[in-house]
């Protein structure tokens, strides 16, 4: 059996024409040894977890492990089920890439949903890349900065962005043309009932997402707006796990008082193309 880093190496050969190099954007080769090496002999190596660190500079994330294993386990439990079938619905092509794709879960999924799929995921944070490179061996991670992303243009076919901050130009240049990105931004109803009783009788009971709607329609054609919203049973033994995970639940001071049974899942889906 391959190990982890063995896989990587392989998947990464196999697909290597779109990588760049995030220094200087020269075309890379990777070799047999794990080493990702471009034509200015800047060099990158696949780590033995079966990931790869592009980073050119050191980045400290808020994110910590904790809240990626949180976000794995809600995940799993099937939270976000039906959004990530619509998602694998609306996307196009076989090159895929998340930006911002955490610990993979919606990623993988979404990649298990489309036979024959070639899926990168890319995410500042490490420990998050960490969390995808064990949870999901087979797809490519990539620790990474969407300013200087280590992608050629034109390689991706569909561009996720889901409840993530984005960067549109970086977007318009990977995107291939007649590709599509999607991006999932919260709606009014997303996750309410915990923002009811954390947040009640002020300012963050309330959410709008207007300005980044307006933005998105500012930087892309075609651009198709749909809402999906369901409510599905929540135990309380994730509700730990659901606030971990949140940055909404970083604020929280009596976390132990939260008591949910049930939780919202209310967000926009935004499909752009280029022109």
């Amino acid at each position: 059996m391959l190990s982890k880093r063995a896989v990587c190496i392989q998947n990464m050969q196999y697909n290597q024409s779109i990588f760049i190099c995030p220094i200087c954007a020269r075309q890379v080769q990777v070799e047999d040894s794990g080493a990702i090496v471009c034509t200015n002999n800047h060099s990158f190596d696949i780590a033995k977890q079966g990931y790869i660190n592009f980073m050119t500079r050191p980045v400290q994330s808020m994110y910590a492990k904790e809240l990626f294993e949180a976000r794995h386990e809600i995940i799993s439990s099937g939270l976000y089920d039906a959004l990530q079938t619509r998602l694998a619905e609306l996307a196009v092509g076989v090159h895929l890439l998340d930006t911002g794709c955490g610990e993979g879960s919606h990623l993988a999924r979404i990649t298990a949903k489309r036979p024959g799929a070639i899926s990168v995921g890319i995410d500042i944070a490490k420990e998050g890349i960490l969390a995808a490179a064990k949870f999901y061996p087979g797809l490519m991670w990539c620790v990474g900065d969407l300013a200087k992303s280590p992608y050629k243009k034109e390689s991706f076919d569909t561009i996720f962005n889901i409840l993530s901050p984005a960067n549109y130009e970086e977007f318009k240049r990977v995107l291939k043309p007649g590709g599509k990105v999607i991006k999932v931004v919260p709606h009014e109803g997303y996750l309410k009932e915990l923002r009811q009783q954390a947040f009640a009788h002020s300012e963050k009971e309330s959410y709008s997402n207007e300005e980044t709607v307006v933005r998105f329609k500012e930087s892309f054609k075609q651009v198709k707006a749909e809402r999906l919203t369901y409510t599905l049973p929540l135990t309380q033994a994730l509700v730990p796990k659901l606030l971990e995970m949140t940055p909404m639940g970083w604020h929280i001071e009596r976390k132990n008082e939260i008591m949910l049974n049930e939780i919202t899942v209310d967000v926009l889906l935004l499909s752009g193309m280029m022109e």
